[in-house]
């Protein structure tokens, strides 16, 4: 006696085998939230755009080294997240904040903004023209960033980092993370023909 084994159409035969060997899709690790900070500018200037190196009104521009820090923000699917609105804040190159609580307040760059904004473009991408931020006591220089999607969604307050510092190895909050989290807010940096450029990629959600 012949068993009847039923046969498959030949389109289901050829697909199964890929389906069962899909692999899932991998999601990118979100990028570390880290504190606010003291500074956060008490009232933004009037002057807030990305460009933090040049002020309305100053007859010159700020102090140190030129940066241009940029990067693109992205969900965890790997997708460019298009009109977020990014905001930095940091210290001229004294270590000297714009806020009235900080000790030297009053010997801050004045032609130095201090605060800037931009919005992401179609691609996911900001970009900002600013200085490499002075050290100051008890922390190594580093930019802080805040990202914001539209609807409110997708928010993220993080700081970005140098990657060639010396104060990085004391420095408390960078060192709190693990070494594969420490890298996600360490900035790639290369030399340019005005000064530096520093790239942080974000990854929201």
């Amino acid at each position: 006696m012949h068993l009847i084994r039923p046969s498959l159409p030949r389109r289901l035969i050829l697909a199964t085998p890929a389906l069962l060997v899909r692999p899932a899709l991998a999601e990118a690790p979100r990028t570390p939230a880290q504190m606010e900070g003291p500074y956060y500018p008490r009232m933004i200037p009037a002057d807030a755009d990305a460009d933090l190196v040049r002020v309305a009104g100053q007859p010159r521009e700020a102090r140190g080294q030129p940066l241009r820090f940029e990067g693109t923000v992205r969900g965890r699917d790997g997708g460019a997240l298009p009109g977020v609105t990014v905001r930095i804040w940091q210290a001229d190159a004294g270590g000297i904040y714009l806020h009235p609580n900080d000790p030297r307040v009053a010997q801050r760059d004045a032609a130095f903004q201090g605060y800037g904004r931009t919005v992401t473009d179609a691609a996911g991408r900001y970009a900002f023209r600013t200085i490499r931020p002075g050290p100051y006591p008890g922390r190594t220089p580093h930019i802080h960033l805040r990202a914001a999607s539209a609807d409110g969604r997708l928010e993220l307050t993080t700081q970005a980092y140098f990657p060639d510092a010396p104060q990085n190895a004391n420095d408390m909050l960078l060192r709190g993370l693990p070494a594969d989290r420490r890298a996600l807010v360490t900035m790639r940096l290369t030399a340019t023909d005005a000064g530096q450029s520093g790239t942080l990629d974000l990854v929201l959600g």
